[in-house]
Parts: C-alpha cells; structure tokens; sequence
C-alpha cells in the first residue's frame, strides 16, 4: 500500500514510525492525536468474520488525522450508520509526548453498548483530558452484534473480543513510539466495555499483554455456545440464511444490524428458551465457548488467572434507571412488572421473597430498579473484586452515588454517568446530558477527581484508596463529597453472595 504526504513533518504534524509505515497526526490542546489507524485488515471478504488479521504495511506517509469508519451496529438507540468504508478495525491515539523516551502509562479504552453499538469517534470518549495529566490513551473499534459475537458455525467464537486482542498486541508493539511504556498497559472500559476488560482478564490469548484493569459497570450475562448458537440462528432466520459463514457471508455487513435489531424487538417470543436474557432484551454477550474464553471471568478470576493484574471495579448507583427511561416505565412500574422481575431475576428458587424481605420498606419501582441494577450491572462488578481477592489478587472497589442532575434529577446515579466523569467531557456527547449545562462546580471537581484516580491506578496501581479486602470491604464513594466507606450496598451483596454468575444455558432445545 502507498501513501504520499502533502508536506515534511512539523510541530503541529507530528510523525511516529509504526511496524506497518509512518503516521502523520495533528496537535491539539497540548497533545498529539492520531486517529484511524488500523491494527487490522479490514474483517470483509475472505476475512469476515475470521480472527483479525495483521494489517499490511504501507509506502511513504499516512495520514492519521480523521476516525475510521464505525462497525455495522444496531440502530436500536438512533446509531447511525456510516457508509464511508470497511476499515472498521481501527485504534485512536492520545499522547502529550510522542517518542520512546517519554515512557508514560497507557490506557487502552474499550467502549461499550451491549455489544452491538459502540464507536471510539464519539465526542464523549475524546481523551484529550486524560491525555494531558501525564497519560498515552488509545481508543478502539471492534466488531459488534453478528460480526462479532453470534456463534456461528465455521467461525472462532467471539471475534469482538479478538479484535480487542489484536488491538492490545499492536499496543504492545507500537505505543513506545507515541511516548508509551508498553509495561504500564491499562484496559478499561465500562458496560460492554468493562465486560470486555473482565473476559480479557479470562483470555490466555491476552495474558502480558495488559498489567492493569479498570472493569466499570461490569455486565453479568456471558452466553453458553448452546444459548448463543440459537439466538444466532434466529438472526439468521430472520435473513433466511443458514447460521454459518457461508450463509452469513451472502449478507451484506450492513444489513446485519437489522435482523439482529428485529430479533431484540421480540426476544419474548424465546422466554421459555433464552430464560433472563429475553427480560432486559440481550441477544449479545460474550461466548463462553472454552476456547477464546475458556471459563467465566468471575471463576477465572477465582481460580487466580489475574492475580498479578491489579483490577478497579466498581458501579453506579442507580443502574437500571436509564434502562427505565428508555423503556418507558420510568416512575410508572406496577406491582406485577416489579413481580415479574423479581421471579425472573433475584437469585435462587426463593429470591423474590428474600428481595421483598430485604427491602421490607422498599415500593415496586424501587424493587423493580433494584433487582434490575444488581442482576444486570452492580453484583457481577462486586463479585468481580471478590473473585479477584479470592484468587489472590489485588482490587480495588467504588460506587459512583452522585445524582446526576441532567434530565432533572430523575436519573439519579445512573449507568453511564461515569463516562462523561471519567474522560472529563462534561459538555459534549449524549451522556453530558446527564450532568446538565453549564456543568456545575461540582461535576468539575467530581470530573476531575476520578480522572485523577483512574490516571493515578494506570500510573501507580494505586487508584488512591484502599484495596478491598473480604474483611472491611472498603469502597470509594465517588459523591461531592467523596467518602470512603464499608461498601453500601449490604443487602444486595447478602442476597448475591453465593450467587456465582455462570454463563447462561439454553432452557430447551
């Protein structure tokens, strides 16, 4: 491949050798940016759904200046899609020193959107304030939905998350050139994202190849191959092909979305098959397949796969709240929704009534948003950090308490609202809705304090306040003010305790 540069490098177009050709970058506010560089081939002809492939190098110079395009995603929450290419497989980089001598800590940023939307171009995941307190930030794309998660015959199981690997490798093997230390590798990411990190921690494929993880809002379904198979067949069915490469491969990626967009509007229709998942619509989740992952995260962890990786986990408060809004039932749940829940997803035989036990003072809604939130995002973060400290490991726990005060007040702590915090975007992006404009003197200082944590855990494995142990159970309360505190949520981890997050079968064949 040739690319030809307009022009010798300067100050404001920073160049950095990589082992595929030289890049040309931009300067902005006090960092060098290089966007849309690929890691991989494209995933579209003879490589689609394939494990990643080694991109090509090329001639002369590259520009590195505009995203690459998104992968084909679900348009269930208005994603757009762009039909400026295929090169989905591409990796962005923040650096406020370009060159080996600078040997800053990297944190690599996974995005999440239930595995089916997700694009590293959304102003919401602009490093560039992370960038400048010292930190090399890469944001990535993968493939999503059908491309990157079905479990079809003739394909390896959970491409996605090999794609995450490649990227991890290509950071292993290039960051040192944008002024990273490729032995201070942070992961993190949160809702898929964090997901993603807790398989990466499970991976062998990714072993050395991360030293650091930070697991946000970690979701707990993970699919048997049986559970995923069959959703994957429904996708398929809807396109009425058969659920194999060759079949799949007949469809155009673009029109990918959609079949699996009409599967999610009727997952009902499986309840008796695909048990929970049908509840909080899921059709995408990583495969427990034993290969690519060969065990959950949460028994892998046990077990001591990570025990030299330090691990920041944690939620929000008030989870499932966004959920309820986008769904409609926002302030409006009845006794038989909040009842339905509980059956369906509190844990072991007699789990409602333990809920409704627990909770003696709790009405339906807030039972609804609580069974929801532990079930999909606040216990499996938990038994994350008790997984890691049983295996041996070191971890560190938090819980973001700090009502949002976007879409006025009704949202609460809710899930996504660490995102905007985290990067320091507080007024662009569709989170920074949630914290209201102009953002307060509050959200600043809360913003700038768990940036200064996370930066601080990449730099140091050392987020800035105690470990979390099976004794105190301590946690970071991120709130203005923050507090550190025996964890809160003490009914919840009571009720979850023994609960170990298995992946989810397939009810009946």
């Amino acid at each position: 491949m040739a690319v030809t540069a307009s022009s010798k490098p300067s100050e404001s177009e920073p160049e950095v050798r990589t082992t595929a050709g030289v890049l040309r970058g931009a300067r902005e506010a006090g960092s060098a940016v290089f966007r849309g560089i690929p890691f991989a081939e494209p995933p579209v002809g003879a490589l689609r759904f394939a494990a990643p492939r080694p991109v090509r190098g090329w001639d002369g110079v590259r520009p590195a200046v505009a995203y690459g395009p998104p992968p084909p995603q679900s348009g269930v929450l208005g994603a757009t899609e762009d039909a400026a290419g295929d090169d989905w497989l591409t990796l962005n980089v923040w650096t406020p020193e370009p060159g080996p001598a600078a040997a800053l800590p990297v944190m690599v940023w996974i995005p999440g959107g239930g595995y089916a939307m997700g694009d590293s171009s959304l102003p919401e995941y602009d490093a560039g304030h992370l960038a400048v307190s010292g930190t090399v930030v890469v944001t990535l794309n993968y493939r999503l939905g059908i491309e990157g998660f079905a479990q079809i015959g003739g394909a390896p199981a959970n491409r996605g998350l090999l794609d995450q690997v490649a990227a991890l490798r290509w950071v292993r093997d290039n960051i040192r050139g944008f002024g990273g230390d490729p032995d201070r590798v942070t992961v993190f990411g949160e809702s898929a994202g964090g997901g993603s990190v807790a398989a990466l921690l499970a991976m062998p494929l990714a072993a050395g190849l991360f030293h650091r993880a930070v697991a946000q809002s970690v979701p707990g379904p993970f699919f048997s191959p049986e559970l995923a198979a069959d959703i994957a067949a429904a996708c398929a069915a809807e396109l009425g092909v058969p659920p194999t490469v060759s079949g799949l491969s007949a469809v155009a990626p673009a029109r990918l979305p959609a079949a699996g967009d009409a599967i999610h509007a009727k997952m009902g229709q499986w309840r008796e098959r695909w048990g929970q998942i049908t509840h909080r619509p899921i059709p995408y989740a990583p495969v427990v397949d034993g290969d690519v992952l060969p065990v959950t995260p949460w028994q892998a962890l046990a077990d001591g796969a990570a025990r030299d990786i330090a691990l920041l986990t944690g939620h929000t408060r008030d989870e499932h709240r966004l959920f309820s809004l986008i769904d409609g039932v926002l302030g409006q749940v009845t006794h038989e929704q909040a009842d339905t829940a509980l059956r369906t997803l509190a844990p072991g035989p007699d789990g409602a009534r333990r809920y409704r036990e627990a909770f003696p003072a709790a009405s339906d809604e807030e039972l609804y948003e609580l069974v929801n939130a532990d079930w999909l995002f606040r216990m499996p973060s938990l038994r994350l950090a008790d997984a890691q400290v049983a295996g041996g490991g070191q971890a560190y726990l938090y819980e973001l308490t700090w009502p949002a005060p976007g879409w006025g007040g009704a949202l609460g702590a809710c899930h996504g609202l660490d995102v905007p915090l985290v990067f320091g975007n507080l007024g662009s992006g569709r989170p920074a809705t949630l914290i209201g404009a102009p953002p307060s003197s509050e959200a600043e200082e809360l913003s700038a304090r768990m940036r200064g944590s996370w930066t601080a855990f990449a730099a140091l494995g050392d987020p800035g306040w105690p470990a979390y142990d099976a004794g105190r159970r301590l946690a970071q309360i991120f709130d203005t003010p923050s507090t550190v505190t025996v964890y809160p949520e003490e009914a919840s981890r009571l009720l979850w305790q023994d609960h170990p997050f298995p992946a989810l079968p397939l009810l009946a064949r």
